[in-house]
């Protein structure tokens, strides 16, 4: 399966200089589209396009805030498997339009991440495109999670490291020394930092398979508002409940 790998700078340190947690990637599980068009008496659609709309939005806060790495998760592969067949083409057609525009902005490096086949060869050629014409941009890198699993994600890690050791007939020895950063180091996010918060509108307090590999040691912070709700304050008290928490990373 084709995924996209960014190329960043790596791992953080815990710590920002001020002694305050760094904050280098947050990721955002924009959950409640559906639910907000339902309670306007809209359309799906209604709801995903103002969802798209807030995408712009939220990005410009993180980019004020000098947020390096962003992780959107716009569609699960669960969603491609339950969702209505219709509602879900609507859908992507309004990822595909909002992805154009935010490359035509030229300020974000657009990372599509997951199994971008099973949106059918259109869909992922527009997907791979977005990512092209934005590799030089200054700003921050936007992963935007489509067709994705985590777990499927970690399999994907695993077959592409077996498959290397293969070719290079190390692989029974890659048996007594596999270690977790072997793993991590074929993960579609590879070079980046692991996600420091991790933000889920709409009220739900679960993580929905968003990188269960890098959100080990992630901030979670759950916000009742529907993801087109989402307000400037919603996102500053993220923050602050973020930057007054003490991250232990398991020790």
């Amino acid at each position: 399966m084709t995924a996209f790998v960014p190329h960043l700078q790596p791992h953080p340190t815990p710590a920002s200089s001020d002694g305050r947690p760094s904050l280098r990637h947050v990721a955002v599980i924009m959950d409640g589209n559906r639910r907000w068009a339902a309670e306007h008496h809209m359309a799906p659609r209604d709801g995903y396009q103002a969802g798209a709309a807030k995408v712009t939005e939220f990005l410009s806060w993180c980019d004020q805030t000098g947020i390096e790495i962003i992780t959107l998760m716009a569609a699960s592969a669960d969603n491609l498997l339950h969702r209505d067949p219709r509602i879900l083409a609507e859908a992507m057609d309004i990822i595909v339009t909002a992805l154009n525009e935010l490359a035509d902005h030229g300020r974000y490096r657009l990372c599509p991440i997951g199994r971008l086949p099973r949106l059918g060869p259109v869909t992922e050629h527009a997907l791979h495109r977005v990512r092209a014409r934005t590799t030089d941009a200054p700003g921050p890198t936007v992963n935007i999670a489509v067709a994705y699993n985590g777990r499927e994600e970690i399999t994907d890690a695993v077959r592409a490291l077996l498959a290397r050791h293969l070719r290079q007939g190390t692989l029974s020895s890659l048996t007594e020394r596999l270690s977790p950063q072997d793993i991590a180091e074929q993960l579609y996010t590879a070079t980046q930092p692991d996600p420091d918060l991790v933000i889920r509108t709409s009220g739900e307090q679960r993580l929905s398979t968003l990188m269960p590999w890098q959100t080990v040691y992630s901030e979670l912070c759950f916000i009742p508002a529907y993801w087109p709700d989402l307000a400037h304050s919603d996102f500053a008290r993220a923050l602050t409940s973020y930057h007054q928490r003490h991250r232990r990373f398991g020790a």
